[in-house]
């Protein structure tokens, strides 16, 4: 029975993933994400995407996979390395946008739940971050370069 309900919220997911509009740069909704396979279109307010310097990309169902992969690129593209990196874009939590993860401003901890669970939540604008934060419960801001191994591995383990 347990099989069968999440069968069905997972397709209900989907048909509302379809009717909605994708205002962002993810450059096609057929792709699965590198990092744990689900379709990055389920997502597509979560989607997050690494644009190498030969145009290729990856797309992520979320900003916790993207920064896996880009933290550990030879295990997901051994062909690849971090210096290949052209462009990293992630979605702004409220806005719905394509945005710099370089420059974004991620909560963590917060209320709310992502494709893979505890997301950093992104955000192109500090006063919207706190906001965020502060609304959901947030424990703390984070910036790209603050984000480690061990911190995606205390969000997965809670």
């Amino acid at each position: 029975m347990k099989k069968g309900l999440f069968c069905l919220i997972m397709l209900l997911v989907a048909a509302v993933s379809f009717a909605t509009e994708d205002n962002g740069s993810i450059s096609s909704h057929k792709a699965a994400c590198p990092v744990c396979g689900m379709s990055v279109l389920m997502f597509a307010d979560w989607n997050a995407e690494i644009t190498f310097a030969d145009s290729t990309h990856a797309i992520f169902d979320g900003s916790k996979d993207m920064f896996k992969y880009y933290l550990d690129i030879k295990k997901y593209n051994p062909l690849k390395t971090n210096s290949d990196v052209a462009a990293i874009t992630v979605k702004d939590y409220y806005a719905k946008t394509s945005i710099d993860a370089l420059k974004a401003y991620f909560v963590i901890w917060g209320d709310v739940y992502g494709p893979m669970g505890h997301e950093p939540v992104p955000f192109e604008k500090e006063a919207d971050a706190n906001k965020f934060l502060k609304e959901h419960k947030g424990r703390k801001i984070v910036k790209f370069a603050e984000i480690t191994p061990k911190l995606l591995h205390e969000l997965d383990n809670p």
